[in-house]
C-alpha cells in the first residue's frame, strides 16, 4: 500500500536530485566544448535520466524527470531573454518552445519505459 506521508517526505530529495542532474545536462548543453555538443547527446542524457528515474522510483520518478527536463529549455529561455549568445539556431522563442516540446516527449518516453520496467521487477 502506498503511504502518502512517505511519498511527500521523498519529494524534496527527488526534486533536488532532478535539479542536480538537470543542471549537469544544461551545463553539458551550454558550456562544455563551448556549447557545441551534438543535440543527440542531450537527448540521450534526458532519456537515460528519465528512464533511470522511472526504473528506480516508478511513476514517482516523474518528479526527477520533469525537474531535470525543465532545466534544458529554461536555460535557453533565460539566455535568450538576457540577449546572451546561444547554441540554439535560430535563437527564437518559437525554437525554444519546439525544443521544450521535443525534449518533454523524449523525457516522457524514457520515464514510461523505466516505470514499466520498475513495475515488472516489483511484480515478479
Amino acid at each position: 500500500m502506498i503511504n502518502p506521508k512517505n511519498n511527500i517526505a521523498k519529494l524534496p530529495g527527488l526534486i533536488a536530485c532532478g535539479l542536480v542532474i538537470g543542471a549537469f545536462i544544461a551545463f553539458i548543453d551550454n558550456v562544455a566544448f563551448e556549447g557545441e555538443v551534438s543535440p543527440i547527446v542531450i537527448v540521450a542524457l534526458l532519456f537515460v535520466t528519465a528512464a533511470a528515474a522511472g526504473f528506480l522510483w516508478g511513476w514517482q520518478g516523474w518528479n526527477v524527470a520533469s525537474t531535470a527536463w525543465i532545466c534544458v529549455p529554461l536555460t535557453h529561455l533565460v539566455k535568450h531573454m538576457l540577449g546572451l549568445p546561444d547554441s540554439i539556431h535560430p535563437n527564437t522563442y518559437n525554437s525554444i518552445f519546439m525544443l521544450a516540446l521535443f525534449t518533454l516527449l523524449i523525457t516522457a518516453i524514457g520515464l514510461t519505459g523505466g516505470a514499466l520496467l520498475h513495475g515488472s521487477k516489483t511484480h515478479q
